[in-house]
């Protein structure tokens, strides 16, 4: 195929991005699969060209060769075996969702060489694509990540709507995913179905904050009780109340740490720890008694 034009076979501007370029073969692929064709030889020969064309522009430093030299000057550099090096059909079919070669089998270029037999390539026919994943995004609050629960979730599957009760482990946070094995979408070629993923959302909570496992709150506290102490309430999310003592001269900012306090971790006998960030609270106005008694601390030296 000398000369050839790879980004009119494949129907993309020069400028294309690589996942235009990916859309483009994914769609041309679709359609000209010998899988599909059932033994159209000229549908067999597109298939070859687009591929080949693939190859080449999905590779970045194919591609700048071929933009650089032209197509009969590339042409010219790389022999087919060369086009295909490191191309895994495998792979690519396994994410286009193709057949995985059960029934293609042809040669690119004569004598058979490295890319004649199974298009698999491996030679032994592959186990049909299994079916998509899908992923259900699940909100949660602090409340159930630390206690764990039983949620009930609609999701579409196929054309219906499927309701089904799961069960959510402790330590389940933001982004952590509980895989639901054969829940997924059908296989289009008779594959196994594929799985479904119930994705942690954890909600905001309106005292704290999370980072990792760990949880942050604020408490507020007067300067008289910065300054000669005091002992603070501080709720948890798993309803509990603990008593934190503030020692004296304690500074604003000052983060405490109380742990095994936080979140646990999924599956994991752990914890995480939760910190307490000490806020004095400094009045913006003195009443003229606090004024005065201030007065009488400052000339104390305090």
């Amino acid at each position: 195929m000398g000369g050839t034009d790879y980004y009119g076979t494949l129907g993309v501007d020069k400028s294309a991005s690589e996942t235009e370029i990916k859309k483009a073969y994914r769609k041309l692929a679709m359609k000209y699969h010998p899988d599909h064709t059932k033994g159209d030889k000229a549908a067999e020969e597109k298939f070859k060209e687009i591929s080949e064309a693939y190859a080449v522009l999905s590779d970045a430093e194919k591609r700048k060769q071929y933009d650089m030299f032209g197509a009969d000057g590339f042409q010219q550099r790389y022999s087919q075996e060369d086009i295909f090096k490191g191309f895994d059909f495998a792979d690519i079919f396994r994410e286009f969702g193709f057949g995985g070669g059960k029934s293609f089998k042809f040669s690119f270029g004569g004598g058979g060489g490295p890319f004649g037999g199974n298009f698999s390539g491996g030679g032994r026919p592959q186990a049909p694509p299994r079916g998509s994943d899908l992923v259900y995004e699940l909100p949660l609050t602090l409340e159930e990540v630390v206690t764990g629960a039983q949620k009930t979730i609609a999701y579409q599957h196929g054309n219906k709507t499927e309701k089904m009760s799961v069960k959510i482990p402790k330590g389940m946070v933001d982004g952590k995913k509980l895989r639901i094995s054969g829940k997924g979408e059908a296989s289009a070629y008779g594959g196994a179905t594929g799985d479904l993923y119930i994705q942690a959302k954890v909600l905001p909570h309106p005292l704290l904050t999370v980072e990792d496992h760990n949880l942050n709150l604020n408490r507020e506290i007067l300067l008289s009780e910065a300054l000669l102490g005091t002992t603070v309430d501080v709720s948890t999310p798993d309803g509990r109340s603990l008593s934190l003592k503030i020692p004296p001269g304690t500074r604003h900012k000052t983060r405490m740490r109380l742990p095994g306090r936080g979140l646990p971790l999924m599956n994991q006998d752990r914890t995480g720890d939760l910190f307490v960030t000490i806020l004095v609270n400094l009045p913006k106005k003195l009443t003229s008694k606090q004024r005065e008694i201030v007065e009488q601390l400052a000339a104390e030296g305090l």
